[in-house]
């Protein structure tokens, strides 16, 4: 059963991520280290007691639909009402509206544990999330009174419709079409497909944040609106009027999330009787601006899906080091702890193939968390330093560059440990009895929704490497050089050969980066695409393999910390060398090889 690693994620959190000076310097409004160490104990206690405890039930279960009512698996509705009311969903809502104004960094660690104990469950409140952070920076003061309160509090639920059948990754062939109201409100009307929670029992309410195009939008991206439809029209008193015209058409059958429901919504279909056709909306933000507005709850969410890989891979490491303990076969060619009677057989974490899986599950789990939680505290950081518009600047540049690796290397990450904790499990872990697989099943979207994960790459090679005319990047990559070069003065046994293999990442790295950037300046746009998912594994497992080490430098009492950093430096890190080749080498060959791919050609 899983249990919270509270002590790794309050180190992540203060010693890696930086939340532990910006305490110091009040930059984190109230928040101390005594209330994060309760906020993380607390959160603990419920995901492993409440939340876990359901979560082969639900994925056993799945969701079902029958005439546009949703129902989520035995225990969840109930579940939910408990975690909403214990105050989970309002912990980084603004106070104006119900919060308690808690960073982002802080919500991302929480947000682990609800995705470790079961990530079916945590993947309706983290779009919940993301839709009030969209209107608080987008929406009027009218719409921010009326569904606030209630979005904070998690009495109702939001949602993110974009997809359609024809438009997925590419927003442009967007079709879904708003008309203007004479009362000032807008008439949608469309399918979206594959929307989380896009109906429940969880709620009385849902709030749907919809892209959808006005008749006279230009063509393309620059034609999106963002628009607030309700599942019930709320009165001026804050009650529930009348059902609006959208609905559930059908649920999706899922390798995984089995208990999440993934929604056919349609928008203006004539389902309410005796009302005017189309479902009704209000515009967020301006008209045919809806993308940046969107976008504001997409950089959440992937934050927040990376999370989800971070916390499937903590709940195979935890079932996969308990299952290497217990299970007995063959006997280790070194001396076990027990002496090593004659004829008894070795747990087989002790067999060095099982060791040298368990150890990459759990470096590279510790690598994706400290991503993560530094992606979140440049967040918070950018709004703390808001009297400081060069320091904001730079804070939010930080947390544009990390969001795109957060994402794609934490996800890439939580199916490469969720698959070797299969393989730590052996046949055992490929039947669904032990659990191993249903955490693989799982995993496996994270790379795909929020935006793919060569989207990612993409967006960080051609976005966000360019920032400050590249002096982001710089900047990052000279905080890690510092660290690189303390672990090498340190000059301390625990750490090995640790603090040269991280200069030579870092040279993999930096050799790659430059040739990234003159690509994007050059216009060879075709080379930097063709690497840029090899670049971004390559700069995930640098940073990672850093921040192990500055963890490591940060706690001698603790020398695990370096023996695990050094496993990362001396045994993952040699993939960086190849990668960085990958980069600068691998764009002609697969030039020349995409005839294969062409159907004439077979």
């Amino acid at each position: 059963m899983y249990k919270a690693p509270i002590t790794d994620i309050a180190f992540a959190l203060e010693k890696v991520a930086g939340l532990g000076p910006a305490m110091e310097q009040g930059l984190l409004g109230e928040l101390t280290p005594d209330l994060l160490q309760a906020v993380l104990e607390e959160a603990g206690r419920f995901a492993g007691e409440r939340v876990a405890p359901l979560a082969m039930s639900g994925d056993r279960e799945g969701a079902a639909v029958k005439d546009g009512v949703v129902t989520t698996p035995k225990g969840w509705r109930e579940l939910y009402a408990d975690w909403s009311a214990s105050g989970w969903n309002a912990l980084t809502g603004a106070e104006a509206f119900g919060g308690q104004g808690l960073p982002t960094a802080l919500s991302a660690a929480v947000f682990e544990m609800w995705n470790s104990a079961s990530m079916g469950f945590a993947i309706g409140p983290t779009l919940t999330v993301g839709a009030v952070e969209a209107l608080e920076a987008h929406g009027s003061e009218e719409l921010q009174a009326r569904y606030l309160p209630k979005l904070v509090s998690g009495e109702w639920m939001g949602t993110m419709n974009l997809t359609e059948p024809q438009a997925g990754s590419d927003l442009s062939a967007l079709k879904a079409r708003a008309e203007r109201a004479a009362d000032g409100t807008y008439r949608i009307f469309g399918t979206k497909i594959y929307i989380t929670y896009g109906e429940q029992d969880f709620t009385d309410n849902i709030v749907h944040l919809v892209l959808a195009r006005l008749p006279d939008a230009p063509a393309g991206v620059k034609g999106i609106s963002l628009f607030l439809v309700p599942k019930f029209l709320p009165e001026a008193d804050g009650s529930l009027g009348r059902r609006n015209d959208v609905f559930c058409s059908a649920l999706e059958h899922k390798l995984g999330i089995h208990g999440s429901p993934t929604c056919t919504m349609i928008y203006g279909d004539g389902f309410v009787a005796g009302e005017e056709a189309g479902a009704v909306g209000w515009l967020i933000g301006e008209e045919n601006r809806g993308l940046a507005c969107m976008f504001t709850m997409m950089n959440n969410a992937r934050l927040l899906v990376g999370i989800q890989g971070v916390g499937v891979a903590e709940a195979a490491c935890q079932q996969a080091l308990s299952y290497a303990g217990e299970r007995r076969q063959g006997r280790a060619t070194r001396l076990v702890p027990d002496g090593g009677a004659p004829g008894q057989m070795s747990p087989i974490r002790d067999h060095p193939d099982v060791a040298r899986m368990l150890l990459t599950m759990m470096a590279l789990t510790g690598a994706a968390r400290a991503i993560c939680y530094a992606c979140g505290h440049a967040t918070d950081m950018a709004r703390a330093r808001a009297d400081d518009p060069s320091a904001a600047k730079a804070w939010k540049e930080r947390a544009n560059l990390l969001t795109p690796v957060a994402k794609a290397f934490a996800t890439d990450v939580g199916v490469d440990v969720a698959s070797l904790g299969i393989q730590v499990h052996g046949g055992m872990g490929y039947v669904e009895e032990t659990g191993a697989a249903r955490l693989l099943r799982d995993a496996r979207i994270a790379p795909i929704y929020e935006g793919t994960n060569g989207i990612q790459a993409i967006d960080l090679v051609v976005r966000k490497l360019g920032q400050s005319g590249g002096a982001t990047m710089e900047a990052y990559l000279g905080e890690l050089t510092e660290t690189a070069d303390a672990v090498a003065a340190r000059n301390e046994p625990a750490f090995g050969a640790t603090g040269a293999a991280l200069a030579a990442s870092l040279a993999d790295l930096r050799e790659a980066t430059d040739f990234m950037t003159n690509c994007v300046a050059d216009g060879e746009m075709d080379t930097a695409l063709a690497g840029a998912t090899s670049y971004l594994r390559l700069f995930g497992l640098v940073a990672g393999g850093v921040y192990l080490a500055k963890g490591a430098l940060a706690d001698s009492s603790r020398p695990d910390r370096a023996t695990l950093a050094r496993f990362m430096a001396e045994n993952l890190l040699t993939e960086t060398a190849a990668l960085s080749r990958q980069v600068i080498t691998g764009a002609a060959s697969l030039n020349a090889a995409r005839s294969l791919l062409e159907r004439d050609a077979r």
